[in-house]
Order: structure tokens, then C-alpha cells, then sequence
């Protein structure tokens, strides 16, 4: 049972989004729980609520409210203390947060009694450089130059897979291949799958496709040369990190997983069929 209960909210709230929250948040604060915010809380004062210096510790339960930019963000940032997070779209798509405003108290509800179940989704880390850096989505390694071409070797295990040229290469989570990753070309992937989605970008050669690895063995990949003097490294549409041409760059499934909680009721092709338009009738649409 969820006792104690953190709230985040994203950077820009509109007046639409904190009238929102004036609904929402007297749901929480009326449950038999205790809620608390961060100090840098960006509600301007409208929520008279406690304020937790010691915010993630002791929390068994983090509530989103905003886009999966937020909610990526806040699973980086608060990945270590392992609490489950539950998403409430103020975005988009929002495949993370997957919970609407109008039908947050019902559900809500249901959560805080035990009705809901909790998904335990893989990360990709990736180390270069002596530094380290974990995505829920997605890395990105690219030429750092629009629309020109890197070369790049690709291994899998201790085998390589090919060489060739193109304008990157994502390495993506299950979670991620209906991000970035499905932009680019990749396959939707079921996320209780255990595999690494890998998709080169703009390949100059014809036959390259995306790829699917299991995610239990480690990948590498060398960037050779590029139009400038070193590469780039993206984790999740985050910063660009330089990263040098012959310098290993290895990926490996991350140790902690996040942990995602859903209503009993979830159910992800349905969030495919409503998010991505799987369902639309398109026998209406008639050109004129």
C-alpha cells in the first residue's frame, strides 16, 4: 500500500494545468496517505501541502504529473531509490503516463487500494570516456552534423556485426521503440520483452534494417570517422555528449529497473490502438 506519496510536475505549468491540479490534488491529500513535494516545487504556491527535504528516501510512491519528457526525467533522477512511479498525462502521447485527468480520481482510487499492478521496465547504460549515463528510451550515437555520415563498427557480444556508413545509430529499450526509435523506422516492441531495439539512421547502404538483440549480452560500438573531429553521444533527447572516434563506446542492459506503476486495467496494444491510431477508420477519409 502507497502510505507515502511524492509529486512532481513539470517545468511549465499552463493555467489550464494548475486548475487541473486544484482537482486533482485534493484526491491525494483527502486519501489515507501522506503527500509531500520537492523544495523547488513549481506550483507557485497553490499547494499547501508538506514540503520533504528528504523528498525521494522514504517515499513509496511517485506521481508524475506532466509528459514522458517528465516522466523521464524524474525516473533519471530517482532511479536509485527504486520507488514505483505513476504517470498522469499533461502531455501528448504520453505512453508512460498513461493515466488522464478525467479519470484520475477513479482510478486513484483503485491504485491506493492495492487495484493496480507494478511493470518493471529494463534501461539501457552506456559508458564512454570514464563516464556513465542510463536511458529509459533510448541512446543515440551520431555523426553530431546534420544529414552527414558517420563510419561506425557495431558488435554484439564479441562478434561483429557489420561496418558501414550512416548518419547515427539508436540503441533502444522496448520502452522506446514506440519513441525516437519507431520515428526512425524501428519496430514496436511488447516491453516484457528482454531485447535491445537497434536501428541505423539514414544507412548508406540500401539493405540496412533494424535489428533486435537480446539485451543479457553487451554491445559496442566505434565511431571511425565523421564530418567533425569526434562523435556524439544523446541519451534519452538529452544533451549532446562529444565522444572520440576509436573510443569504445559500450552498451549493456542497466542493473536497476524502473519501476512503472499501471491500473489493473492497463493494457499496452490498447494504448497503441488509441495513441498511434491503429483503430481509425480510415474509409471516411475520402480525398476530395
Amino acid at each position: 500500500m502507497f502510505k507515502k506519496i511524492g509529486l512532481i510536475f513539470k517545468n511549465s505549468l499552463s493555467d489550464n494545468d494548475k486548475n487541473s491540479l486544484k482537482q486533482l490534488i485534493p484526491v491525494l491529500t483527502k486519501s489515507d496517505c501522506t503527500v509531500f513535494v520537492e523544495e523547488e516545487n513549481n506550483l507557485d504556491g497553490n499547494f499547501e501541502g508538506a514540503v520533504l527535504r528528504d523528498f525521494p528516501k522514504t517515499l513509496d510512491l511517485l506521481i508524475v504529473f506532466g509528459g514522458d519528457g517528465t516522466f523521464l526525467s524524474s525516473a533519471r533522477k530517482f532511479l536509485e531509490f527504486e520507488i514505483p512511479m505513476l504517470g498522469v498525462n499533461f502531455g501528448s502521447v504520453g505512453f508512460l503516463t498513461d493515466i488522464n485527468v478525467d479519470g484520475f480520481e477513479e482510478t486513484i482510487k483503485d491504485v491506493l487500494s492495492g487495484q493496480h499492478i507494478i511493470e518493471e521496465r529494463d534501461l539501457v547504460r552506456v559508458s564512454f570516456s570514464n563516464q556513465t549515463y542510463f536511458g529509459l528510451n533510448e541512446v543515440l550515437i551520431h555523426s553530431g552534423s546534420y544529414a552527414q555520415l558517420m563510419r561506425y563498427r557495431l558488435k554484439i557480444g564479441e562478434r561483429v556485426v557489420y561496418e558501414q556508413r550512416s548518419d547515427g545509430l539508436i540503441v533502444a529499450t522496448p520502452t522506446g521503440s514506440s519513441a525516437y526509435a519507431l520515428s526512425a523506422g524501428g519496430p514496436i516492441i511488447d516491453p516484457e520483452l528482454s531485447v535491445f531495439n537497434i536501428i541505423p539512421m539514414m544507412s548508406q547502404s540500401l539493405s540496412s534494417r533494424a535489428l533486435v538483440s537480446p539485451n543479457d549480452k553487451n554491445i559496442s560500438v566505434e565511431i571511425m570517422e565523421g564530418p567533425l573531429e569526434h562523435g556524439m553521444v544523446c541519451v534519452d533527447g538529452q544533451e549532446n555528449i562529444r565522444v572520440s572516434f576509436g573510443e569504445e563506446i559500450s552498451l549493456s542492459k542497466n542493473e536497476i529497473k524502473l519501476k512503472i506503476v499501471h491500473p489493473k486495467n492497463n493494457n499496452f496494444y490498447e494504448s497503441c490502438r488509441e495513441k498511434l491510431g491503429w483503430s481509425l477508420d480510415i474509409t471516411n477519409n475520402k480525398s476530395s
